[in-house]
Formats: structure tokens, C-alpha cells, sequence
């Protein structure tokens, strides 16, 4: 299984079967990537949330390819009224796709549809975790700050193997409650996300790294560069 961070928040899985998984696909206007739009070919596409730097080049691409982009109902609903062939769900429902399990959970944030030009409700802000074929889990907390539910239902029920979590501060939870997040849900690998797009959200991850180690130095926290693979095999 392979993971590749495109900056910001977008990351692209494929899993061992070749299913191939793209998240907030903030592409074409991202700073951080390099890569052009019209290289990916998705098999489904998740949304966390309705704000332009995670919906990015959605549209696009589920145009192009076909595939079906997942989202909260809400979200959902406007995208289907586009034409866009769509798979709503809600926080704690899940679906199967192509043999993966997709879980949505909760996230802390505001969830505005703002990539129009008169923005309107999208919903609630959301995370997901992905059980590959395999049984590996993943988390992709969204946006969010620091809330509970990650040291109880996500670490306790959940137990994912892999997170990407948000450590850029000012809209989301910066390295200190990024780290203290990780140590509660303690998967086997750590990618901090969300940082260094825009001077508003700069950081260091190493500090990220340090807190982590602090917490429990068992948990492997791997810092990529955009466009970077990484390739995990439990």
C-alpha cells in the first residue's frame, strides 16, 4: 500500500489491490503541488469538507474520470445537483467501495460550501477511516481541532494504523494538540498534514515529530515532502 502526500491535505492511497483513493484534492491551486490535475485517475474521491482548499479540483476530476465523490449528505446533495455522481453519507455511517470500508467520524471546524461565489451550509466538517482489504485503517482526520472523541471512540473503538492529522494552528490544531492527539489514538505511523501551504499556517513538523516522541516514542511519525510516497507493509 502506498501513500503519497500532494501538500496541504490532499493524499492520493492506492491500496494493495490497486484501489485508488483520492482525498481533499486541493491540486490545481495548491502551492505545495507540482503535480498536474489531469495526471490523476481516482477510483473515488472524499471530501471532508465543503471549503475550497479541500474541495480543490473535485469537479474536475470526477468529470474526467468518473468517479464517485463521497461527502456529507449535505455536500452530497449540491454536488448531484451538478451532475456529479455522488455517495452521501453522515457521521458514524459507512459504506463499501470496490472492497474498501469507508467510515465517516466527526471533526471539529466549519463547513461551509465557499468555492462558489455566494457560499452556503455544506453540512457538518468531517474525518474518515479507511479499512483496506487487508484490514489496515487509516484516519484522515480533516480539519480539526482537539476534541475528546480522539482519545476514546477513534483510539478506543476504531485503533487506526495510520493517521494524517493537521498541525498548521490558527484553523486547525497546531503541533502541541496535533501531537497530544496522536499520542491518544497511538497508531503504528503519524503524517502531519495541513502546514506550510500559506505563511499563515507555517511550521516546523519536526517540532510536531518531538512532541510526539514525548508522548510515545513508539509511534513512527513520517514528515514527507509533497509529492512524496510513502509505502507501508504491516
Amino acid at each position: 500500500m502506498e501513500i503519497r502526500w500532494l501538500g496541504h491535505s490532499a493524499f492520493e492511497i492506492i491500496s494493495n489491490e490497486n484501489v485508488k483513493i483520492l482525498i481533499d484534492p486541493f491540486i490545481s491551486n495548491n502551492p505545495s503541488c507540482n503535480i498536474p490535475v489531469e495526471e490523476f485517475n481516482p477510483d473515488i474521491v472524499l471530501i471532508t469538507h465543503g471549503h475550497s482548499d479541500h474541495f480543490g479540483d473535485a469537479l474536475e476530476i470526477a468529470n474526467t474520470t468518473n468517479a464517485p465523490i463521497a461527502g456529507i449528505h449535505e455536500l452530497s446533495l449540491f454536488l448531484s445537483k451538478q451532475g456529479i455522481n455522488t455517495i452521501g453519507v453522515n457521521i458514524g455511517g459507512s459504506f463499501i467501495f470496490r472492497g474498501i470500508k469507508f467510515t465517516m467520524l466527526d471533526a471539529k471546524h466549519s463547513a461551509d460550501i465557499d468555492f462558489i461565489e455566494d457560499s452556503v451550509p455544506g453540512g457538518h466538517p468531517a474525518s474518515f477511516l479507511i479499512t483496506l482489504e487487508d484490514g489496515t485503517k487509516i484516519f484522515h482526520a480533516g480539519d480539526t481541532g482537539l476534541f475528546s472523541d480522539m482519545k476514546t471512540i477513534i483510539a478506543e473503538i476504531y485503533k487506526p494504523d495510520i493517521i494524517m492529522v493537521p498541525i498548521g494552528d490558527k484553523f486547525t490544531m497546531g503541533p502541541f494538540e496535533a501531537a497530544l492527539a496522536t499520542g491518544w489514538i497511538s497508531p503504528k505511523v503519524a503524517i502531519p498534514m495541513h502546514y506550510n501551504t500559506f505563511p499563515a499556517i507555517e511550521q516546523d513538523p519536526t517540532i510536531y515529530a518531538n512532541f510526539v516522541n514525548q508522548f510515545d516514542p513508539n509511534i513512527n511519525v513520517v514528515i514527507l515532502n509533497p509529492g512524496e510516497y510513502f509505502k507501508y507493509n504491516d
